[in-house]
C-alpha cells in the first residue's frame, strides 16, 4: 500500500470483530511505533500491549470516549515521561501512535485513539511506575463493518485545505 493511499481512507474505527490479531500483526504494529521519529531520537515512549479482555474493559472505563477499547483485539497504552518536561514528548508519542495506526491500516486492521483521563487509575491497573504517564491508548482490531476503509471520510469530516493553509504569511 502506498502511503497516500493509506492516509486517504484512514478513519477512526470503534467497532471490532471478535477476531484475535495474529501475533505477527501485533508485532508489526508495535515495531512501527518503536520505529517512529522523535526529537533528537529520544524515543520517549514505552508501550503496554493489552489483549486480556478484562483489562481492556477496565481500561475502557478510564476515559469518557474510551469505550471502544473494550471490544478491541489489541490495546496499546503509550507511556511517556512527564509531558511537562519537554515540549516534544506529546508530539513524539503522537508520532508513535500514527506510525502504529498506519501499519495497522496496511494490514486491514482498524484503530482509534483514546485519551485516558484517569492516568493514576491506569497506572494502578497496569502496574506503570509513578513517574510515567499513560495518557493515551489505541484500540486495534478488524473492523466490524467490512466497508469501513472503503467508505472514506464524511464530507464534513475535514476542513478544506484552503482554510488551513496560509502561504508565506498568515
Amino acid at each position: 500500500m502506498e502511503v497516500l493511499e493509506a492516509i486517504h481512507p484512514k478513519r477512526a474505527i470503534r467497532e471490532f470483530k471478535p477476531t484475535p490479531l495474529p501475533p505477527e500483526a501485533v508485532r508489526t504494529i508495535l515495531n512501527a511505533g518503536r520505529r517512529a521519529q522523535s526529537w533528537k531520537n529520544s524515543q520517549p515512549w514505552q508501550f503496554v500491549a493489552l489483549q486480556n479482555r478484562e483489562t481492556l474493559e477496565a481500561l475502557a472505563r478510564l476515559g469518557p470516549f474510551a469505550g471502544h477499547l473494550a471490544g478491541a483485539a489489541l490495546g496499546v497504552v503509550i507511556v511517556t515521561p512527564d509531558p511537562a518536561e519537554r515540549w516534544s514528548i506529546p508530539f513524539d508519542a503522537g508520532q508513535a501512535a500514527a506510525y502504529m495506526q498506519l501499519a495497522a491500516l496496511e494490514l486491514g486492521i482498524g484503530s482509534c485513539l483514546a485519551s485516558l483521563y484517569e492516568p493514576a487509575a491506569a497506572r494502578d491497573l497496569l502496574g506503570i511506575p509513578a513517574d510515567s504517564f499513560p495518557n493515551v491508548a489505541i484500540s486495534f482490531g478488524y473492523p466490524r463493518d467490512e466497508t469501513a476503509f472503503k467508505a472514506g471520510l464524511r464530507p464534513s469530516g475535514r476542513t478544506s485545505l484552503d482554510k488551513v493553509v496560509h502561504w508565506d504569511r498568515w
